[in-house]
């Protein structure tokens, strides 16, 4: 007999429904999974094809040139002839060498004085949370493209016009040609600082001029310092190059040697350049350590080790010495580093200012020395001067022989030299880039495989940077023969130097969190450098490249002058023949081509860094 089914027993399971056939709108559709990377972007593609259509520019001009292993090979007989007429080397006497030494320091110290100080209002007038307003920001910034945009070849040429040979015309060829460097970077570093300080200032009362004196100078102090000291090593090699138009100094003589072809006292003066911006390089960071020893990174080299047996010397002596001393240094300097610790220290103590220690003697005798080299090498400028050499013109006569700009019939001629002009800056870039951007990732210290492949790839970068482009292009010059070649091969090698030097800085610059959340879980130093390092250091590298093309055509116009091809030859006639309506012309077509390739690279940093809305 059957029995009813009662209350308690569990029901029979329901079939499952049937599955949704896969189709467009059902979950089963790929297209309604959710994505893991995004679309692209119309401007993302527009500048992925700009980028690829300047790097095919690039190639293009190398083949256009014929920059090939078969040139590099049939200069080498010429190598070997130039160097038999260049050895052995005839170095100038002491005596001889002194005074040129002196002047080109004076011009290159007061030419980057002149720099800063109109750069740090024109800065707070373009940085955009110090600009009084808009106009005023729009014309601040409109004057450091202008000076950076105008080559400092031609500012010399317009002051030698009004004051002829000697050191005003060099200090303030460079002076304000600098302003365009120094300028954006001083409005660049006013905008990255914290508001905070500025803010508290304004509550309390505080007028604009303390506020950015007590609010916006304490922050942006060791940028200011940092971008002076590298102008100072810039111009020094600028001063080189300026002595081939009549700039006072070391250039001159080098100028004058090579004239008469007296390779052995050339190559000797430019071997004296060289070290002579290696000293530069090293005096640079010495002062920096000293007016600014907390913002200085690790240090390197015999300092650095000298300093760690200091430092281990003395945290081993603290603990079995049977008193503190070691503990009030600690002390010490943790007062002197943290200004926290220094307020807290001035309340226990009531001293409102800092004791006189060893490590503040030595540094204000620093600032001291630093102040009597600057206000020396002014004094020397000023005194140097000596009127203008065209009294009867007077200085608006002299400016109006510089308009109207004309071609002086050579008008096919200029276009296919700025066509050369910007071929090799193209292909300079490139070539440069292959070795730059290898060497700048391995020199920073957050990347590169073990902390010796980091210094010396640091090391090779600072020995390219320290020599000039004007010292290489003449030796490519002599070797290889008058032409574009020898340019291109002389700005891609100072490429390295530069654009390494800026690579290796952004890179280290980036944020360590990605990088942090990739090793924890398991990544390889590959897989941290290609998901959350070059992530984040792309966009700097886009800028840093077109930075480096922006500075390669004004440099590409200026090695015309020694004979490196392009227009700067006809650039250098024409003020021979005192044609300055043509020298107009060219500095207009130079800038034109300066300010698309900057209107350019604005707009690829703004893309590639998620800003172009």
């Amino acid at each position: 007999m059957m029995t009813e089914p009662t209350a308690t027993s569990p029901a029979p399971a329901e079939p499952p429904p049937p599955a949704a056939p896969a189709g467009p709108g059902s979950p089963g559709d790929p297209a309604e999974r959710p994505r893991t990377l995004p679309l692209p972007r119309p401007s993302g593609v527009a500048a992925l094809l700009t980028a690829l259509a300047l790097i095919g520019v690039g190639v293009w001009s190398i083949i256009d040139l014929r920059i090939n292993v078969a040139t590099l090979v049939s200069s080498v007989d010429n190598a070997a002839d130039f160097l038999s007429r260049t050895l052995p080397l005839d170095f100038p006497g002491f005596g001889e060498l002194a005074g040129p030494l002196a002047t080109t320091l004076a011009i290159v110290i007061a030419a980057t004085l002149l720099s800063v100080a109109l750069s740090i209002p024109l800065a707070i007038w373009a940085a955009g949370n110090t600009a009084p307003g808009r106009p005023a920001r729009l014309i601040s910034r409109s004057l450091i493209v202008v000076a950076r945009a105008i080559p400092d070849v031609v500012l010399a040429i317009l002051f030698f016009r009004l004051f002829g040979f000697g050191a005003v015309t060099g200090v303030l060829a460079m002076g304000l040609h600098s302003v365009g460097m120094v300028g954006k970077l001083y409005a660049d570093a006013i905008e990255q600082i914290d508001e905070g300080p500025r803010q508290a200032l304004r509550a309390a009362g505080a007028g604009r001029l303390q506020e950015l004196t007590g609010g916006v100078l304490p922050q942006v102090l060791p940028a200011f310092v940092a971008t002076a000291m590298h102008r100072l090593d810039i111009n020094l090699r600028i001063s080189v190059i300026l002595g081939f138009v009549g700039v006072a100094g070391i250039g001159q003589d080098l100028a004058h040697a090579l004239g008469r072809l007296d390779y052995q006292r050339g190559m000797a003066l430019a071997l004296i350049v060289l070290l002579l911006c290696v000293g530069i390089e090293l005096l640079s960071v010495a002062v920096r350590r000293a007016l600014l020893p907390h913002t200085e990174q690790r240090v390197s080299g015999l300092s650095g080790l000298v300093a760690r047996m200091r430092a281990r010397a003395g945290t081993a002596a603290s603990p079995g010495s049977g008193d503190d001393s070691g503990a009030k240094a600690a002390a010490a300097r943790r007062t002197s580093v943290d200004p926290r610790a220094a307020s807290a220290a001035a309340l226990a103590t009531g001293r409102i200012s800092p004791p006189w220690t060893a490590e503040r003697i030595r540094r204000t005798f620093y600032v001291l020395v630093t102040l009597a080299v600057l206000g020396g090498s002014a004094g020397y400028a000023v005194l140097d001067f000596n009127g203008f050499i065209d009294s009867n013109r007077g200085p608006l006569g002299v400016l109006a022989m510089f308009w109207p700009p004309e071609t002086g019939g050579i008008g096919e001629r200029l276009v296919a030299g700025l066509i050369v002009t910007v071929q090799i800056a193209f292909a300079a870039t490139l070539l440069g880039m292959v070795l730059a951007l290898p060497v700048g990732v391995l020199a920073a210290r957050n990347v590169a495989p073990h902390h010796r492949v980091g210094q010396l790839c640091r090391m090779f970068i600072v020995f390219v940077r320290s020599i000039p482009e004007l010292v290489l292009a003449i030796i490519f010059v002599v070797m290889i023969g008058l032409g574009p070649v020898a340019g291109t091969l002389a700005l891609a090698i100072g490429v390295v130097g530069l654009l390494g030097k800026l690579v290796a800085d952004s890179v280290e610059e980036v944020d360590p969190g990605p990088e942090r959340a990739l090793q924890a879980t398991g990544a390889s130093r590959v897989q941290v450098f290609f998901g959350a390092t070059l992530p984040q250091a792309l966009p700097s590298f886009v800028g840093h490249s077109m930075y480096q093309l922006d500075v390669n055509i004004r440099s590409a116009t200026i090695l015309g002058i020694v004979g490196a091809g392009g227009i700067g030859y006809e650039l250098l006639n024409a003020a021979r023949v005192l044609e300055f309506g043509v020298v107009t012309l060219i500095t207009l077509m130079v800038f034109g081509v300066v300010m698309m390739v900057e209107l350019i690279a604005v707009w690829l940093r703004g893309v590639v860094g998620g800003r172009e809305d």
